[in-house]
Formats: C-alpha cells, structure tokens, sequence
C-alpha cells in the first residue's frame, strides 16, 4: 500500500493516540473525592 512502512506505522500510531483521546472524552475516569487532612503544628505547648 505505502512505499515507506513507517509512514503507515506513524499514521496507525497517531489513529490510535486520537481514538484513545476520544474515548476518554466519551468515557472520562471517574473521580473519588477525598478530605484533605493537613497537620497543624501545636507550637502552644512547645518551650519559649
């Protein structure tokens, strides 16, 4: 078909970037909130 196989290769790789691309869109990962938990130094109690 193609003279030059990697220019099939390149198109076949950049069919399957766009129809990865276009099933995320379609079908995006879903996401699971979690609380942010974020320490807070105690510096009341600590020496002067």
């Amino acid at each position: 078909m193609f003279r030059r196989p990697i220019l099939l290769l390149v198109l076949i790789l950049i069919a399957a970037v766009i129809g990865g691309l276009l099933v995320l869109a379609a079908f995006p990962p879903e996401v699971t909130p979690t609380p942010v938990e974020r320490t807070i130094p105690n510096d009341r109690f600590g020496p002067r």
